[in-house]
C-alpha cells in the first residue's frame, strides 16, 4: 500500500460525503457548506465549486451526465456535470433527506428522508413517482442492485425492505429483521445495504460489528466479515469487481478484505476523524474517501502489490456457503502436490494426464478449467492432496453429489386490468374506453374516484368516496363495475353502479369467499365477468344474481374481456423456448353455455407481451402487443376456425417515416373501422393527466415495405390497391361472420353487400391497372377477376369492358368464358336460372 495521501480540505467540519461518476472521471463531493466541489480524477487542480443555496447536503450520486444530491431543508436537486449548474429540483420533502440512489442507467432516483414513504424519482421527467409504503419507522440508507430491478431499504427500525422495481407498481419482495442495527436516521453509524456485483447476493453491517452476506436466491444467511472492532461501521463499499471489501468504522479504522477468504488484507487509520463515505475508482486502484472533519483523501495504490491482482479480476463470485472449491474455478492458487506443478498432476487411476488431453497450460494456474461449477450444482468433488476424491472408489464415475439451490423458473405473465394505469404520483386511471373514463386519487386515508363520460348528454358524471381503495374497474353504457383486493377488515369486494334504474336501490355488492382476489375484471350489456386468484372464472348478471362458477383451465389468469354473452379469458399455457409460458385463450358464450374456441394459443411473437385485450364495437375479440401490433379474431364463432389477423402495425404508420418522432401508442378501442388510442410521446409508457386526447388511425395491414413510399409511381399505386383488397376482405369477412351466426338486422345485411361490392371495386380498380401495363400482364389481370365475388355477372360484365377499353382482346375473351362457365356453376350450386342475354335473375326456385 502506498503512503497515505494528503487530505484535501473539502467542506466545513461535519459530515461529507463523496461519489464517482461511472467512468471515473470526476469526483463529487458534499458537505456542510452551501458549496459542492467536483474533482477530476488524476489532476491536482483546483476543484469546480457550485455555489448552491443549501448549507447542509447529506447524500450525493452521480452519472456521467449530472449527479443529484441531497440535504435537509428536504430538496433534491440535480445539477449538470457539463456547466456545472443546477438543472432542476427533483422533489421536496418536509422532512431532511438522508440518502440518495441513483439506479445504473440513471433513470431513476431514490430517496430517503424522515418521511415513512421513500419516493423512487425519474430524473427525466419529475413527475414520474414511485412510492414505497411498507416502512413504519424513518429511512436511512437506500441502494439499488447492479441491475436497477430491486432497491433495498434500510429502515431505522432495524428491518430491511427488498422491493421488486421491475414495473410501475412496486412489489415488496422481502422483509430483512435484524440483519441491521436499529439507528437514528441522524447517527453517524452505517446501516447501508450493498449489493455484489455478481447480483447474487448483498452485504450489510450487523449489530454483532461484523458485515454479513445474504443470498438473492433464498435471503439465508451466507459468510460474513468478522471485524472484531468495537465501535459500529461509518461506511461499507465493494470494489467493483467484488473481489475486495472496504469498510470503515467509529473507531477510525479502515480495513480491507479478501472477499473469497473473508480475511482483512490491509488495516489502516484515518486521521482525528472517522470516515462519513467511502467510494472506489471504477477502474483503476485508486479508494476515495472523506471524514467527518470535512476532508477529503484520493488514496492511490491503496491495495498492495501483492493483492493488487485481485483487483484486476473481470467479476469475483459473492462469498456464499457450500460454494464450489476454487480449486477448479481458477479462483486461487492451487497446492502443491509432491512437489509438482499444478500443470504436472496426472489423474490418479488413469495413464492419461489432462496434459495429454488438453495441453500443457489448460490446467495452468491462470487457465481456463477442465470442469468448472459454472452453475454451482455439486458436479466438481473436493480434492484430497493426493489427487484424489475423499472417501470415493478411485474408478468411480465422477456423480452430482448435490442440487443448486439456484432453480430455474419459468417467465410468466402476469395478470393486468385492460384500459387501467399504475400508479403515477397519487392518481392512476381504471378505465380508459370509448364510453369514459374512471379514475382514482390516493387521499392516504381513503381514494377519491371519477367517472367522465365523453357523451354527457347520455350519462352525468359521478364522483365518489371510496374507503375500500378499489384498484380495478369498466365502464359500460349500462353502468360501471369496481372490485378491490382483500383487507384485514373485509374480503375482496365487487361493486357494480347501474346508470338508470326504475327502483331505490341502484347500486349492489358482494363480497367473495375468503382468500380470493380478483386478478382481472370485465362488463358487457349482459353480465359481469371476472378472473379469481384461485383459478376460478365467475359471472355475474349485471344485477348482482351469480349466474356461472368454474375453474378456468390454464392459470394464473392473464386477463378477461367480455361482449354481450361472450366472454374471452386468457391464462398461462405450456413454456416456449424462451423460458417464459405461451398464453391460451378461451371464448364461450355463458349464457348458452357453449364454448366457441377451447384453450387455442394467443399468438404473440417471441419476446413480445399482451399489452391489452377488448372487444370491438361489432363483437370481434382484439389484442395489442407490446411490439405496437393490432390482431383481431376471424371465424371465432366456429370451433377450431379461429385465426388472428394483423389489422396495424403502429409502427409503420406513416408519422414515425421520418424517424423524428418517438411516440409509442395506448390501445383503447376498435370502433367504426379505425384503431383508437392515446399518442404517447417521448419514453411514457402510460397516459397521465391532464387527461390526454383520444386519436384515431385507419386499419393498415402490413402487405409491402413500399406502400408507405413518398413517390406515387404506379407501382406503388398497385401496393396500395393491393393493400385495400386484403383489408376489404378481411372486414366482409368479418361482417359475413356475423350475419351468418347471429340474428341480424337489415342494417348488418344492408353492410354485407355493401362490403362484398368495396372488395369487388379494388379488384376492378386493380384489373384497369394490370392492364394498362400491356397484354404479358394478362395472366395475373384474369386472375384478379377469378377473385370478384359476382352473384349476378355484373361485376364480370364490367371486368370486359375494362379489358375492351384498354384493347385487351385476349384477355376479354377469356373473362367472357369465365362468365359462361361461372353462370353454369350458379344454376348447378345456387340452384338459380338466369337470362343468358341479360344475366339478370328470371327464376329463383
Amino acid at each position: 500500500m502506498s503512503s497515505r495521501p494528503r487530505a484535501r480540505p473539502a467542506h466545513a467540519p461535519g459530515p461529507t460525503y463523496l461519489a464517482y461518476t461511472p467512468d471515473g472521471r470526476q469526483l463529487i463531493t458534499v458537505g456542510l457548506n452551501n458549496v459542492i466541489r467536483v474533482f477530476t480524477t488524476g489532476s491536482d487542480a483546483e476543484p469546480v465549486n457550485i455555489d448552491v443555496q443549501q448549507d447542509a447536503h447529506t447524500a450525493v450520486a452521480a452519472a456521467n451526465s449530472f449527479f443529484v444530491a441531497g440535504s435537509e431543508d428536504g430538496s433534491v436537486c440535480k445539477y449538470s456535470l457539463s456547466s456545472n449548474a443546477l438543472d432542476e429540483v427533483l422533489v421536496r420533502s418536509t422532512l431532511p433527506v438522508r440518502d440518495v440512489a441513483l439506479s445504473p442507467d440513471g433513470q431513476w432516483v431514490a430517496v430517503a428522508t424522515d418521511e415513512l414513504v421513500v419516493k423512487v424519482i425519474n430524473t427525466e421527467d419529475m413527475t414520474r413517482v414511485m412510492y414505497l409504503r411498507e416502512q413504519s419507522r424513518p429511512v436511512k440508507h437506500v441502494s439499488f442492485d447492479h441491475s436497477g430491478s430491486m432497491l433495498a431499504v434500510s429502515c431505522s427500525d432495524g428491518i430491511v425492505y427488498i422491493y421488486s422495481l421491475s414495473s410501475e407498481e412496486p412489489q415488496l419482495v422481502k422483509r430483512l429483521d435484524g440483519l441491521i442495527k436499529m439507528v437514528e436516521t441522524d447517527s453517524q453509524s452505517n446501516a447501508k445495504v450493498i449489493w455484489h456485483p455478481d447480483g447474487r447476493a448483498l452485504a450489510a453491517p450487523t449489530p454483532t460489528k461484523s458485515v454479513q452476506v445474504v443470498s438473492r436466491n433464498d435471503w439465508a444467511n451466507q459468510k460474513y466479515f468478522s471485524s472484531g472492532q468495537k465501535g459500529d461501521f461509518t461506511a461499507v463499499a465493494w470494489s467493483p469487481n467484488g473481489a475486495l471489501l472496504a469498510t470503515a468504522g467509529d473507531d477510525l479504522n479502515i480495513t480491507l478484505w479478501d472477499t473469497q477468504t473473508q480475511q482483512a488484507v490491509v488495516r489502516s487509520t484515518s486521521d482525528r476523524e472517522p470516515v462519513s463515505a467511502l467510494a472506489w475508482h471504477p477502474t483503476d486502484n485508486l479508494l476515495s474517501y472523506t471524514t467527518y472533519d470535512g476532508e477529503l483523501y484520493m488514496h492511490a495504490g491503496f491495495v498492495p502489490n501483492e493483492h493488487q491482482p485481485l483487483l484486476e479480476r473481470v467479476l469475483a463470485r459473492a462469498p456464499m456457503l457450500n460454494e464450489p472449491l476454487s480449486e477448479v474455478s481458477g479462483n486461487v492458487r492451487r497446492p502443491m502436490m509432491n512437489g509438482e506443478k499444478p500443470a504436472e498432476r496426472r489423474r490418479a487411476g488413469t495413464p492419461d494426464s489432462l496434459d495429454d488431453i488438453l495441453g500443457p497450460d489448460a490446467m495452468s494456474e491462470g487457465g481456463d478449467p477442465f470442469i468448472e461449477d459454472d452453475d454451482g450444482a455439486g458436479y466438481v468433488e473436493d480434492i484430497n492432496v493426493n489427487g484424489k476424491r475423499p472417501g470415493a472408489d478411485l474408478q468411480a464415475p465422477l456423480v452430482k453429489r448435490s442440487y443448486s439451490s439456484h432453480k430455474w423458473q419459468p417467465r410468466i405473465h402476469h395478470s393486468f386490468q385492460p384500459g387501467s394505469t399504475p400508479w403515477r404520483g397519487n392518481r392512476r386511471y381504471l378505465c380508459l374506453n370509448l364510453t369514459g373514463f374512471i379514475w382514482t386519487v390516493d387521499q392516504e386515508t381513503h381514494h377519491t374516484i371519477t367517472v367522465e363520460f365523453y357523451d354527457r348528454a347520455a350519462h352525468r358524471d359521478f364522483h365518489f368516496t371510496d374507503p375500500f381503495l378499489y384498484d380495478k374497474a369498466c365502464l359500460g353504457e349500462h353502468g360501471a363495475a369496481f372490485s378491490c383486493p382483500p383487507s384485514s377488515e373485509h374480503g375482496s369486494l365487487i361493486y357494480f353502479r347501474p346508470h338508470e334504474t326504475w327502483t331505490a336501490r341502484t347500486d349492489w355488492r358482494t363480497t367473495l369467499p375468503r382468500g380470493e382476489e380478483v386478478t382481472s375484471l370485465s362488463l358487457s350489456s349482459s353480465c359481469i365477468v371476472v378472473t379469481i386468484s384461485k383459478g376460478y372464472v365467475r359471472v355475474y348478471t349485471l344485477y348482482g344474481v351469480p349466474f356461472r362458477v368454474y375453474r378456468q383451465k390454464s392459470g394464473p389468469a392473464v386477463a378477461c374481456a367480455s361482449w354481450r354473452d361472450y366472454v374471452l379469458t386468457i391464462g398461462n399455457g405450456p413454456i416456449g423456448g424462451d423460458g417464459s409460458t405461451k398464453l391460451l385463450y378461451t371464448i364461450e358464450n355463458v349464457k348458452r353455455d357453449e364454448v366457441c374456441q377451447s384453450e387455442d394459443m394467443l399468438p404473440l411473437p417471441e419476446g413480445a407481451e399482451l399489452q391489452s385485450v377488448f372487444w370491438s364495437d361489432k363483437g370481434d375479440p382484439c389484442i395489442y402487443d407490446s411490439e405496437g401490433i393490432l390482431l383481431i379474431c376471424l371465424h371465432w364463432r366456429t370451433p377450431g376456425q379461429a385465426k388472428w389477423v394483423p389489422l396495424l402495425d403502429s409502427s409503420q404508420l406513416d408519422r414515425l417515416a421520418t424517424g423524428r418522432k418517438e411516440e409509442s401508442y395506448w390501445p383503447v378501442a376498435v370502433a367504426m373501422d379505425k384503431f383508437h388510442c392515446i399518442i404517447l410521446k417521448g419514453g411514457e409508457k402510460y397516459p397521465y393527466f391532464p387527461r390526454p386526447l383520444l386519436s384515431d388511425f385507419d386499419f393498415k395491414i402490413p402487405i409491402s415495405s413500399h406502400v408507405d413510399m413518398e413517390d406515387d409511381d404506379e407501382e406503388n399505386e398497385v401496393e396500395k390497391l393491393e393493400e385495400n383488397f386484403v383489408l376489404n376482405s378481411l372486414l366482409l369477412d368479418l361482417q359475413d361472420d356475423l350475419v351468418s351466426h347471429t340474428n341480424s338486422t337489415q342494417a348488418q345485411k344492408v353492410e354485407l353487400s355493401q362490403r362484398e361490392l368495396e372488395v369487388n371495386k379494388v379488384l376492378l380498380q386493380l384489373l384497369a391497372a394490370e392492364c394498362r401495363e400491356g397484354e404479358e400482364r394478362g395472366m395475373k389481370a384474369l386472375e384478379i377477376v377469378t377473385l370478384m365475388k359476382d352473384h349476378s355477372g355484373r361485376m364480370l360484365e364490367a371486368a370486359g369492358k375494362i379489358a375492351t377499353r384498354f384493347g385487351r382482346d385476349t384477355l376479354n375473351e377469356k373473362i367472357a368464358l369465365l362468365a359462361e362457365r361461372r353462370l353454369v356453376g350458379l344454376v348447378d350450386e345456387e340452384e338459380e336460372l338466369y337470362d343468358p342475354v341479360s344475366r339478370n335473375l328470371v327464376v329463383d326456385r
